[in-house]
């Protein structure tokens, strides 16, 4: 297991490690093969010098952070995965997620690859280049997306913070394939200024870490606040499993690292209780009329698609089109339905602590049965749904969700989402460090 975030910056403070040290360790990672297309822009030379003068004190204590390509920084393009916006006019100032990162000690050690435009669940980049997978080294498999190389960054250990979005599960598809933490706080906790939308609705500006105390830690800088200290200890914790939806086509794998954590919770005294959640099943209808994705992410690109479609990942420009046949009224009604289903969840899990499932239903497959190519296009929107199924569900409940490794020793990285309803935030954190510890020792 890697040494994570607060293990290090308490080892600066004590005299023992250094920033420069800890960032030139992280420099060498990130120019090895196991970082392969996942930077876009490095800043390795910058980082380095900044890392040798940062202030122990500070949270971040001058550690390595990565910023999906998706941010704005000052004095650089935010291209966004694209070669249409590569030669774009330089941001004038930071997005306000990287500058409160920056003012809290991390130190950017470069832009990180991603799904073009942030469109998809699988983490495939036919212009950049696709980064592998950090957790497994078999075969090249799917690093999830849309926040591809901020995953792999953490995950293979050239950054401690992966700065990222999610607005259907870009944060914890990657989290959950590469073994790591991925944290999504209720959107409006943090600002999403300065970065490129996908969808103006569902879009969360977020991290990855290397451990549930870390994902804290990153949470209070990037939403300007403090996490509760109390939560309930795992005995008197009231957990739902939903039957349907999340338990759906589940790899063996994944069937059998979930079962195994649920054991261990209820070897721990968790109450955890098998419940029916019809609502889900509603889903499907809410969102006939094409969902907030597209019709957003189409009143964002119309002009540029006009202009440049030759330029886009086919994949993408497919999806982002289906938004231009969305009526005002459908939109309408779309905000009105979620608005009363999101009530109607509530409701119903508001005697539960949080609910537990799959954060996806599959481990990582091989890069190759999905890369770019017509004749591979079904194979990728297949995976590409399986994956955001489960996820997507925290994103249109406007909810908070994280997910952690649950797999055993040895085994390919599964993720165990822990989720609820909105500004359930610091108790999902709590809890989950509970969770965490509880599956680290069984």
């Amino acid at each position: 297991m890697q040494e994570d975030l607060i293990q290090i910056r308490d080892a600066i403070r004590a005299g023992q490690r250094s920033a420069g040290g800890e960032m030139a360790r992280c420099v060498d990672i990130a120019q090895s093969p196991a970082c392969k297309h996942v930077f876009t822009r490095a800043m390795f030379d910058e980082a380095l010098a900044a890392a040798a003068g940062a202030r122990p004190d500070l949270p971040l204590a001058g550690l390595a952070i990565s910023v999906k390509d998706l941010f704005d920084m000052a004095g650089q393009p935010t291209p966004a995965g694209s070669t249409v916006l590569a030669h774009a006019p330089a941001a004038s100032a930071d997005a306000t997620a990287v500058a409160r990162l920056r003012a809290a000690g991390g130190v950017v050690i470069g832009r990180t690859n991603m799904t073009e435009f942030a469109f998809s669940g699988v983490g495939v980049n036919p212009h950049l280049g696709t980064p592998a997978n950090a957790a497994v080294t078999d075969t090249p498999r799917v690093p999830g997306g849309s926040s591809s190389g901020a995953a792999v960054s953490v995950a293979a250990g050239a950054a401690f913070v992966g700065l990222g979005s999610d607005t259907g599960g870009s944060i914890r598809i990657p989290a959950a394939l590469n073994g790591i933490v991925g944290f999504k706080n209720t959107a409006r906790l943090v600002p999403t200024q300065g970065a490129l939308p996908l969808s103006t609705t569902l879009d969360t500006v977020c991290a990855m870490t290397r451990s549930v105390r870390d994902a804290i830690a990153v949470h209070e800088i990037l939403a300007a606040r403090q996490v509760a200290p109390a939560a309930r200890p795992l005995p008197e914790c009231r957990f739902a499993v939903a039957k349907e939806l999340f338990q759906d086509a589940l790899e063996p794998a994944v069937a059998s690292a979930f079962d195994g954590a649920l054991r261990s919770l209820r070897d721990a005294g968790a109450q955890i209780e098998e419940i029916s959640l019809p609502l889900l099943g509603e889903l499907p209808a809410i969102n006939a009329s094409g969902g907030f994705s597209a019709a957003e992410s189409y009143a964002w690109h119309r002009r540029l698609l006009d202009r440049s479609v030759a330029g886009y990942d086919p994949r993408v420009a497919q999806r982002i089109r289906k938004g231009a046949d969305m009526k005002a009224f459908e939109y309408i009604d779309l905000l009105r339905a979620r608005a009363d289903w999101i009530a109607r969840m509530e409701a119903a899990l508001a005697d539960f602590d949080g609910v537990l499932s799959p954060t996806v239903p599959v481990t990582a497959p091989p890069i190759a049965g999905v890369a770019p190519g017509a004749e591979r296009d079904a194979a990728f929107f297949a995976l590409n749904g399986l994956l955001l199924r489960n996820p997507s569900v925290v994103n249109m409940l406007d909810g908070c969700a994280i997910s952690l490794p649950c797999q055993a020793p040895g085994e390919r990285p599964v993720g165990l989402m822990l989720w609820h309803a909105a500004l359930r935030d610091d108790s999902v954190l709590r809890i989950a460090l509970q969770i965490e510890q509880r599956l680290q020792s069984s």
